[in-house]
């Protein structure tokens, strides 16, 4: 069983909370319109390539993130890439050369991905086992509530103004982020941390069966996510019909699983069930309701909010059980097979938007979620098979 650090407690709890709460605004505002900005820079056919640069550059920062940590600790990590992404953002804002600014957006990724790394560390290392599902699901709400009224407000910001508005009130957010790092974060006393041995590491997640499988479990989904974020906004507006201003209102109506079933589930499987079943579960909704979106043809704003509500209501579940499980089964000293599972956002960004790419060189653009359904089903291979904690 994990220990609980004495002088790192509720209270600090609260704070990571916040934190991630404020944090998670200057993530889920730009996330659904960052492809339509791409898309004003370059073209629809470069989006994914841009991604998958994007995401290979955050991808080689979690790998060096040790070194860092090691070096600098948890809280000087997280504040100077806090700050960096604060600088970034106002490079979005002032820059006018197509150059720097995909620059920017290149460097994005890799900023909010160490953060969200050094924020694990904070909250794995002050979690029980008995606790993890609740402190989990309790976190992973807080971030959700800010993705839940995001996309309307971004929406109305693109409408009323420009995408610049929408990167400038990102910087101011990120400004009382950096504050309360700075002001509570300070006295935290590391963990050791290990040089990162990507083949070691390997070699641990394959001799556990249920590590190996949740971590796989993981990339589906954020391939699920990466599909979802980069080309549903392109979909809806240029296929569809949609005006940003619904599209804001669809994505905010499709969000409310985030925030309102990961609790109830988190509680559900610390007490009643295990995690398996949720997940499984899970997968299936995705599986379904994707399918179904090629198959509308109308301007619906609400058939349309419901079936997307649908694939959430199932990503929600399998979210929730995959952090949980996950970190259930590791402590705040496995740092290098909680930087694998990290990674794996990354790395379906890297893959996912490079598949798809590939695919609409072949197939409409309403085609691929036909196969990122297919995809879905292909999860309860991995659901199915491992072991409940309970």
């Amino acid at each position: 069983m994990k220990i609980q650090i004495s002088d790192f407690g509720k209270s600090t709890l609260f704070i990571l909370y916040t934190i991630g709460f404020i944090f998670s605004f200057t993530l889920s505002i730009p996330a659904y319109v960052n492809s339509s900005f791409l898309e004003s820079l370059t073209s629809e056919q470069a989006i994914g390539i841009f991604y998958t640069i994007s995401s290979t550059f955050s991808l080689a920062t979690l790998l060096f993130l040790p070194r860092l940590l090691k070096k600098y600790g948890n809280y000087k990590v997280i504040l100077t890439f806090s700050i960096l992404f604060f600088v970034n953002f106002l490079g979005l804002v002032s820059f006018d050369n197509r150059f720097l600014l995909l620059s920017c957006f290149l460097l994005m990724g890799s900023m909010s991905t160490a953060i969200l790394f050094c924020l694990d560390i904070f909250i794995e290392h002050n979690s029980l086992n008995v606790t993890t599902g609740s402190i989990r699901s309790i976190y992973l709400t807080c971030v959700n509530l800010a993705w839940l009224f995001s996309p309307w407000f971004a929406g109305t910001l693109v409408v009323e103004s420009s995408y610049r508005a929408v990167y400038f009130v990102v910087a101011l957010i990120m400004m009382p982020v950096i504050f309360i790092i700075s002001a509570s974060l300070s006295n935290f006393e590391d963990p050791e941390y290990k040089t990162f041995n990507i083949f070691e590491t390997v070699k641990s997640i394959d001799a556990n069966h249920n590590i190996k499988n949740i971590i796989v479990s993981n990339f589906l989904l954020q391939l699920f996510y990466s599909w979802m974020v980069v080309y549903t906004p392109i979909y809806l507006n240029q296929y569809i019909g949609f005006s940003w201003g619904d599209i804001g209102i669809i994505f905010s109506i499709m969000l409310l699983p985030f925030v309102f079933i990961q609790i109830p589930v988190g509680l559900l499987a610390d007490k009643i069930l295990g995690e398996k079943e949720i997940l499984t579960l899970g997968f299936i909704t995705m599986a379904i309701f994707t399918a179904v979106i090629p198959l509308i043809q109308n301007n619906n704003l609400f058939l349309w909010a419901g079936v997307l509500f649908m694939t959430r209501v199932g990503a929600a579940m399998v979210e929730v059980m995959n952090d949980t499980y996950f970190f259930k089964k590791v402590s705040d000293k496995n740092l290098n097979i909680i930087k694998f599972y990290r990674a794996v956002n990354p790395i379906a960004y890297i893959v996912g938007p490079m598949l798809a790419t590939i695919f609409m060189i072949f197939l409409p653009m309403a085609n691929i979620y036909y196969i990122l359904g297919l995809l879905m089903i292909f999860g309860l291979r991995y659901s199915l098979t491992i072991k409940d904690t309970k």
